[in-house]
């Protein structure tokens, strides 16, 4: 008979994490997790830069922690190494570079399509990201400039003249980042950095008084255009630009077609659940930064996970 999982758990982040070993600790057994990029928590690996602060209270958000894994502040790394160490001792497993393109329950049982074939669960739990899929400029960008484009400092080298467009933590902290060794700007719709944190925020203007990033405020992005394989962004309000490399970091989106693909309902932008983070379909459970309204929280998260673990637990079980 083919196996069946008592829970898959769609996204390796905290979340994810969070309710693998609760579940585990609660005596569920058979789990199963899967994460469609190399290794756990992509978002923090890929958009946040090295050394980054990691807090447990995001932007100020004063969190108890419900359940057993005790998250404190730390660093990108630390923070990537302690949730090695939650993963290896609670004998998750954890399968990687494996997407999954919808969920279909079929009488008690559910069906976690991946490429080749389908995963049996009895209970599903979705915790991707809003950052697997990173927002992206309504305008096209040219083929021939698509290098020069990115969502992370991944391609950056030094000597380069960068365009960041973002107001947010992200794209302040790249922006930064990149200053010492490169000509900087900065554009962001808005007059002000207000979404970013307060550390943030004073990091950026103590770049821009040293004239280490530019800023180009309140001011909107129409296109890009190849100027000889360079980037030509063309600005409604001032004259246009040409930058060696531009980096977005304008947030991420719901993954809205999977959600729908799943039969799982959405409204303002988020999936909708119960206090129990229970969609409408028994057993389908969402958790992590896509019920957030501006998400990123760890430790709303781990209590996600645990919240799930626990009403599994108690009314499913």
């Amino acid at each position: 008979m083919e196996k069946v999982y008592d829970m898959v758990i769609v996204g390796a982040g905290p979340a994810g994490i969070a309710a693998a070993v609760e579940s585990y600790l609660l005596g569920i057994r058979n789990i199963l997790m899967l994460e469609k990029d190399e290794n756990h928590n992509a978002t923090i690996r890929k958009y946040y830069k090295d050394n980054k602060r990691v807090d447990k209270d995001w932007k100020g958000q004063k969190v108890e922690l419900d359940g057993n894994i005790y998250f404190l502040d730390g660093t990108k790394e630390t923070t990537l190494d302690f949730f090695d160490e939650v993963i290896k001792a609670h004998g998750v497993e954890l399968v990687t570079h494996t997407e999954v393109s919808k969920i279909e329950k079929s009488g008690e049982i559910f069906d976690v399509f991946i490429a080749g074939g389908s995963i049996k669960a009895k209970y599903v739990v979705v915790t991707i990201g809003r950052m697997g899929k990173p927002n992206k400029p309504e305008y096209k960008i040219p083929t021939n400039i698509k290098k020069r484009v990115g969502y992370t400092l991944d391609d950056c080298s030094e000597g380069e003249k960068i365009l960041v467009v973002g107001g947010g933590d992200s794209a302040i902290e790249y922006a930064v980042d990149l200053s010492p060794k490169n000509d900087v700007s900065i554009c962001y719709r808005r007059e002000t950095f207000r979404r970013a944190n307060p550390i943030n925020q004073r990091d950026i203007a103590n770049a821009i008084a040293h004239s280490e990033v530019r800023p180009i405020l309140g001011v909107n992005i129409s296109a890009l255009e190849d100027e000889e394989g360079r980037v030509r962004v063309v600005y409604d309000e001032i004259e246009p630009e040409i930058y060696d490399r531009v980096i977005y970091a304008i947030g991420g989106t719901t993954p809205s077609a999977f959600l729908a693909s799943s039969g799982i309902e959405e409204q303002d932008g988020k999936p909708v659940h119960d206090d129990n983070y229970e969609t409408a379909i028994e057993g389908l459970f969402v958790a992590g930064d896509i019920t957030q309204e501006s998400g990123g929280s760890i430790a709303l998260g781990l209590n996600h996970g645990y919240k799930i673990a626990c009403h599994i637990n108690e009314h499913h079980s």
